[in-house]
């Protein structure tokens, strides 16, 4: 029996398909990466389904590649080698909301609007972390590439929520990871070992997440934004470490974009939360202290009159601040994250600009602050896709960008294929050698996701 027909004996003949005008579809993502081949798509509905098309790809040696919503922009879900790209969409139930312990037991097709709008009517007290991404990127999927949220100011990235997982095994064996291996319930990843962690930042390169847990958090009746501006790039880090001595924030980001002139400055972005309005009026008053004291007063300027729309828009939930970006005729976006050390952003605000204006584009970032004392810094590209020379001039300009994070002591956030490859050349070579080892132990026929945190 061929593999089409093994594949449909599996979900069934709806969820299977081979024909090339959707193979097309999961060829390529969003981003600036060349398309790649696709063999086979596969909807599975279950985790025993998922266990088959694992067990059948293993043994056939055919690499699979699971999918949530495709949306990194770098191609981590586009097969480097073909064969099998597992789509989890359709499984999508949130099976538990467990309001006294705060977490979430979910599928990895939740959407993030889908769990956004379920609490929002079950459970209005309590949020998720949510992403500056569309709705329908997976809830999972931001967690396993160690995506950020709104609220990552405060909490951390969403990878540092997660309770424990359900995993499916290259090799078939499904493992319960965190609390749920001992305990009905799936309230903690400790004390236990750290096995989420195999998982999480390796691209699908050594399981396939079929549950996952997530922490949830207080929602606070009351929201503010604040926005303060300084045109002095160099006091970026020290202002940052400023506002963030005080604990008192939501989300905090900064934005700048050189058009339309009014938004050529760096805007700092705070958003302030509170159970009460008393609460929520003396963090704002005091961040305006803040601000009228750092530097004698004169450093930055206090936006009085934010315009309404700014202000919706930036009290979203996501905050939408990347529409602010350029974007060209042919709607192309593409960025690279870059984790950086707070005291390397000025550099990098600097090296940024002159990368945009060597390849004629307008300069424009969006940078969230981290907890952990790190910046995600985005290098911002618009380009037309309707245009090769166009995407050709992103695809060098993340290319440097990537470069300039390496050399600043930053770290490449969800980096396509070159970029991990440049990750890899910089990192300690006896790491590079426990990451093959234990891809290796995991994984010992190649299927899962190769050509990612590939090692000759």
């Amino acid at each position: 029996m061929d593999i089409s027909s093994q594949l449909i004996d599996i979900v069934g003949q709806n969820r299977m398909s081979n024909s090339q005008e959707e193979l097309f579809i999961y060829s390529r993502d969003s981003g600036a990466q060349a398309s790649r081949q696709v063999d086979y798509v596969v909807m599975p509905k279950t985790v025993e389904e998922v266990r088959k098309v694992v067990l059948l790809a293993n043994q056939e040696k055919i690499p699979i590649t699971p999918l949530g919503g495709g949306f990194t922009l770098s191609a981590l879900v586009v097969p480097n080698q073909g064969g099998i790209v597992l789509d989890m969409k359709q499984m999508d139930r949130i099976i538990e909301v467990n309001e006294i312990n705060r977490y979430a037991l979910i599928e990895p097709g939740v959407s993030q609007a889908a769990l956004q709008s379920h609490l929002k009517k079950h459970h209005p007290h309590l949020q998720h972390s949510t992403p500056e991404a569309p709705p329908t990127v997976t809830v999972v999927g931001n967690a396993l590439i160690q995506g950020h949220g709104h609220i990552s100011p405060r909490y951390g990235v969403n990878s540092d929520m997660v309770n424990g997982m359900e995993v499916v095994l290259p090799t078939g064996e499904v493992c319960k990871i965190g609390s749920s291996s001992v305990s009905p319930s799936w309230f903690t990843r400790g004390p236990l070992p750290d096995l989420p962690g195999l998982f999480i930042g390796w691209f699908g390169t050594t399981g396939i997440v079929t549950k996952l847990s997530m922490k949830l958090f207080p929602k606070p009746a009351y929201r503010e934004v604040l926005a303060f501006y300084t045109d002095d790039i160099d006091l970026i880090s020290e202002g940052i470490f400023e506002v963030t001595q005080l604990d008192l924030l939501e989300d905090f980001f900064l934005i700048s974009q050189e058009k339309p002139d009014w938004m050529d400055h760096v805007f700092f972005i705070i958003i302030i939360s509170g159970h009460f309005e008393e609460e929520l009026e003396l963090k704002k008053n005091i961040f305006k202290r803040l601000f009228r004291e750092f530097k004698g007063g004169s450093a930055f300027t206090f936006v009085e009159d934010l315009h309404p729309s700014l202000e919706k828009r930036f009290l979203d939930v996501p905050p939408l601040a990347a529409l602010a970006a350029d974007f060209r005729k042919g709607g192309g976006f593409e960025y690279t994250g870059a984790i950086l050390p707070i005291d390397k952003v000025p550099e990098a605000w600097k090296k940024g600009i002159e990368i945009s204006h060597k390849y004629s584009m307008i300069c424009s970032y969006v940078h969230q602050v981290l907890l952990g004392h790190s910046v995600m810094f985005g290098f911002n590209y618009s380009f037309n896709r309707a245009d090769e020379e166009d995407i050709e001039k992103t695809r060098k300009a993340l290319d440097e960008s990537n470069q300039v994070t390496l050399d600043l002591g930053g770290m490449i956030w969800k980096g396509e294929v070159d970029a991990q490859r440049m990750t890899l050349e910089r990192m300690d070579p006896n790491t590079v050698q426990l990451i093959k080892r234990v891809k290796k132990l995991l994984d010992p026929n190649g299927i899962m996701n190769p050509g990612n945190w590939e090692i000759d």
